[in-house]
C-alpha cells in the first residue's frame, strides 16, 4: 500500500528584489496512514513553506515550484487552483500557527466553524452545520460547548483558540492533519493537553498526522517518525528511537546537545550549550553542506560533497549527546 502522502525532491523558491531565495531545496518525506511525522528545525528552516506548499498556499507570481506532492495516489502540485480548494479543509486540515490570528475576530467561533462545513458540503442546512460545530468543540473539550458555540474569539483563552482551530481543522473529518506549531505561545499544561488531543483524536478517527515545531520535546512525546530541516533541505530522517538514541547528523547532535541539562549538577548556575554562527543565507546558500560553517565536525571530506554532509559510518563513533539519553528514556513508555 503507498504512503497517503509523499513529497518526492520538492523545490520551492522565490523571486523576491534581492535575488531568488532557495526555501525549499529538494525534500523529501512522507507519512503513513495513522503514523506521525514530525518536522524539525531552527525558525526559517523552510519546514512550514514546505507543508504550506502541500496545501497550495505558496502558489503566487513570485514561487517556483518543482517535484511531486502525491496525496492519495494524485500530485497536487498539477492541480489548478480549484481542485485544490476541494482538497484543502477536506481532505488535508491545517492547524496555522496562531489561533488569534487565523480566526476572524468579527465572527462568532460557531459561525466559523459552520462555514469550514458548509464551503464544502453545500447541501448541509445552517441548523444541522451548528449541530455539527457544537460536535467539534466538544470533541476537542471546550467546555459548554452550547454556549461556547457563539462566543467570539477573544472570549476564548489562548489554549481554547488552538482547540477551536483543532476542530476547524477536524470539521469535515480529513484523511492528513498538518499542525504548524501547534504548542507556540501556550504554557507548559495546556500544551501537554494540545498534544494529548491531536494523538487521540489521531488514533481515534484514524488520520496521519504532520506536526512542524523547531521543540524536540514535542515530537518526542508525539511523533512515530522524525525529519529534521536545515536551511531548506532535510539533513535527517528517521523513526523518533532511532533519532533520539542515536543522531547520525552533526546538526541533529547540535540540537540535542543544546537542549538545558537542568538534571546535572550546578546546571541552574552553568551556561547553556548553544550552536554557534547562524544559518546560511538562503540567496545564496553553500553547495556543499549547509551546516558546515557551524559545525564542529567540518573539514572532513563529506563536507565538501555535492549536496553535502550525509549520515555515515563515522557518526556511530561519536559520543551521544547527554541530552538525547534523557529525551530517548521518555520514548521507551511511548506506545510503539
Amino acid at each position: 500500500m503507498s504512503r497517503l502522502l509523499e513529497v518526492r525532491d520538492l523545490v520551492v523558491h522565490f523571486q523576491t528584489d534581492d535575488g531568488l531565495v532557495r526555501a525549499v531545496d529538494g525534500v523529501s518525506f512522507g507519512v503513513d496512514r495513522g503514523r506521525v511525522l514530525g518536522i524539525v528545525g531552527e525558525s526559517g528552516s523552510g519546514k512550514s513553506v514546505a507543508n504550506l506548499t502541500v496545501m497550495g498556499l505558496t502558489r503566487a507570481a513570485n514561487a517556483h515550484i518543482s517535484g511531486e506532492v502525491r496525496f492519495d495516489g494524485q500530485d497536487l502540485l498539477t492541480l489548478p487552483d480549484d481542485g485544490m480548494r476541494r482538497i484543502r479543509g477536506r481532505e488535508i486540515g491545517m492547524i496555522f500557527q496562531d489561533p488569534l490570528s487565523s480566526l476572524h475576530p468579527f465572527y462568532k467561533v460557531g459561525r466559523q466553524l459552520m462555514e469550514a462545513v458548509r464551503v464544502h458540503h453545500p447541501e448541509v442546512s445552517r441548523a444541522d452545520a451548528h449541530d455539527r460545530a457544537v460536535e467539534l468543540l466538544t470533541l476537542v473539550g471546550i467546555p459548554e460547548p452550547s454556549r461556547r458555540v457563539d462566543d467570539y474569539p477573544h472570549e476564548f483563552s489562548g489554549g481554547m483558540r488552538q482547540r477551536a482551530m483543532i476542530a476547524m481543522a477536524l470539521a469535515n473529518d480529513p484523511k492528513l492533519l498538518i499542525a504548524d506549531e501547534p504548542t507556540t505561545a501556550l504554557d507548559v499544561t495546556v500544551q501537554a493537553q494540545i498534544l494529548d488531543l491531536i494523538a487521540r483524536l489521531k488514533d481515534d478517527l484514524g488520520m496521519a498526522v504532520i506536526i512542524v515545531t523547531h521543540d524536540l520535546g514535542v515530537v518526542a512525546e508525539t511523533a512515530d517518525d522524525i525529519a529534521v530541516m536545515y536551511a531548506g533541505q532535510i539533513v535527517e530522517e528517521a523513526t523518533a528511537q532511532d533519532l533520539f538514541y542515536r543522531p547520525e547528523h552533526p546538526y541533529t547532535e547540535a540540537l540535542l546537545g543544546a537542549l538545558p541539562k537542568l538534571d546535572e549538577p550546578n546546571a541552574r548556575n552553568g551556561r547553556l550549550s548553544s550552536i554557534p554562527g547562524r544559518p546560511p543565507d538562503l540567496l545564496a546558500p553553500p553547495e556543499a553542506c549547509r551546516f558546515a560553517p557551524r559545525c564542529k565536525y567540518a573539514g572532513s571530506d563529506d563536507c565538501t560533497q555535492p549536496g553535502g554532509c550525509r549520515p555515515s559510518a563515522a557518526a556511530s563513533s561519536r559520543p551521544l549527546p547527554a541530552a538525547s539519553h534523557r529525551l530517548a528514556a521518555t520514548l521507551t513508555a511511548l506506545p510503539m
